[in-house]
């Protein structure tokens, strides 16, 4: 069975900068793929070339058999590819429900609509009793708990998110890493950039590892693991 997205031989970057060179990923449905590696290393510019945020180059990005590069990120999200990106995406001048009833109207023609906000809000009972704040006034942690809930109540086929962890508690961070981890249990496919080493290597089913924009490292994560210079040298575990 071909792959879900597949990523084949893409070359990008920013102006007259080439940030990746001839990339190139498979990611199977219903897996969860962690693109790993230091900063600078091509994992958020990733990203943004397959949500069509970030002109293709050379080579070409494909969605469930069909060529989604050059298209407009729009289109990408209609047809189930979403992207949470770093610092959050949320409406912060809209209160959560509207931020939630945004995330519904995304996602398909009406089918399952209130079930799903039902789970969200079992998921994250914080937020429903904040339904009528203005998500600009929520914390970091339950910004990043309103990003997830929108974005799972767009109905994706394949969801990407780009640090969600970023600037946050030790203790929000686990309750979001959970709820990824629900999404997963659900057979969500799943690409995640991710600074926690432990949660990529708990949560993924592949381990990608970008430095300077090429691939360095492709395996399961018991391969890294047991890989310490791979690790010290890519990451900077010690």
């Amino acid at each position: 069975m071909p792959p879900l997205l597949e990523v084949d031989g893409v070359t990008s970057g920013y102006g007259k900068v080439e940030v990746l060179h001839d990339l190139s990923i498979a990611v199977p449905e219903g897996a969860v793929v962690a693109l790993l590696g230091p900063n600078g290393a091509g994992k958020t510019t990733t990203l943004r070339v397959i949500s069509g945020t970030l002109p293709v180059w050379a080579g070409g990005v494909t969605f469930d058999g069909r060529r989604i590069s050059g298209r407009s990120p729009y289109e990408i999200a209609r047809d189930g590819l979403l992207l949470i990106p770093e610092g959050r995406g949320i409406f912060p001048g809209l209160n959560v429900k509207e931020n939630l009833e945004i995330g519904v109207r995304a996602g398909d023609n009406g089918s399952g609509r209130g079930e799903r906000m039902e789970q969200v809000l079992d998921t994250f009972p914080r937020l429903r009793e904040r339904l009528s704040q203005r998500a600009g006034t929520l914390s970091g942690g339950e910004q990043q708990m309103l990003s997830l809930s929108r974005a799972f109540l767009g109905n994706p086929r394949l969801l990407m998110m780009d640090e969600i962890s970023m600037g946050l508690a030790p203790r929000i961070v686990e309750q979001l890493f959970e709820s990824v981890a629900d999404l997963r249990a659900k057979g969500m496919t799943i690409v995640m950039v991710e600074q926690y080493l432990t949660y990529a290597l708990r949560l993924a089913d592949i381990i990608y590892v970008l430095s300077k924009g090429r691939i360095e490292f492709v395996g399961e994560p018991c391969e890294l693991r047991d890989s310490e210079a791979l690790a010290s040298s890519y990451l900077g575990a010690g």
